[in-house]
């Protein structure tokens, strides 16, 4: 059965009673629902803890999709953590200052997309309130003092952020609204989630993001490098 995800529909629940599935030969444990957002997009796997009903904890260093089921999660504990039982109910909750900081700076980079608009090549986030985004641009000159003042006048329009379901076929009938060319929207389940910025974006995403553009705060364009003829590697950071 595939894992309730819960993050989709609310990406500012911290915790959630769940239900143990399945223990993988690994460790890895398969909840009936969670909030972590597993590795995939560029975006990290959650890490935080799974309570057990005696109290005692089960720390979790990320979470990551089943090999062999894309529909299903693991959580994958640090070493010599406890295993809890098949069927026993836990309480799985987030790192969430580590979470937020992923939300904001992947909601920077949405913005970083419109600042500039061309093909995206690759990205990933940090965990040190920092991500980028690789550009296929044809010709270098960019100026971070500039790039950044442009994301912050795009943040400091408050925009709300909200997400929307459409199918394969609607999207099939936009491919403007894909940027990215190395990482393409999940198929299979016949909908695609849109991540809509108010009047400023709208693009197929399956990661995590704050409410408004004002939750990020200060972001600042941290490095632009040339790692290719047209390819450019553009950072930004959270000032705090």
């Amino acid at each position: 059965m595939p894992t309730e995800l819960l993050f989709r529909d609310d990406a500012y629940l911290t915790e959630t009673p769940a239900t143990v599935v399945a223990i993988n030969e690994r460790g890895g444990i398969e909840l009936d629902r969670t909030v972590f957002y597993a590795t995939g997009g560029g975006q990290p796997g959650d890490a935080g803890i799974l309570v057990r009903s005696d109290g005692t904890e089960i720390t979790i260093g990320t979470a990551i999709y089943n090999p062999e089921d894309k529909s299903r999660i693991l959580h994958v504990p640090l070493e010599g953590q406890g295993t809890p039982a098949v069927g026993e109910t836990v309480t799985a909750k987030l790192d969430w200052e580590r979470r937020l900081k992923r939300m904001r700076i992947h909601t920077a980079l949405h913005l970083l997309s419109v600042v500039l608009p061309y093909p995206v090549t690759g990205g990933a986030i940090g965990d040190s309130g920092d991500g980028r985004l690789d550009f296929d641009i044809p010709e270098g000159g960019l100026d971070k003092a500039e790039l950044t003042e442009k994301l912050g006048a795009l943040v400091a329009k408050n925009a709300a952020i909200s997400e929307r379901w459409i199918t394969d076929e609607e999207l099939d009938a936009n491919p403007g609204l894909v940027k990215t060319m190395s990482v393409k929207p999940p198929r299979g389940s016949g909908r695609v989630r849109l991540v809509s910025i108010e009047g400023i974006d709208l693009q197929p995403c399956g990661g995590t993001h704050v409410r408004n553009t004002a939750e990020i705060g200060a972001v600042v364009v941290t490095d632009v490098e040339k790692k290719g003829k047209q390819n450019r590697r553009v950072r930004i950071a959270l000032v705090s």
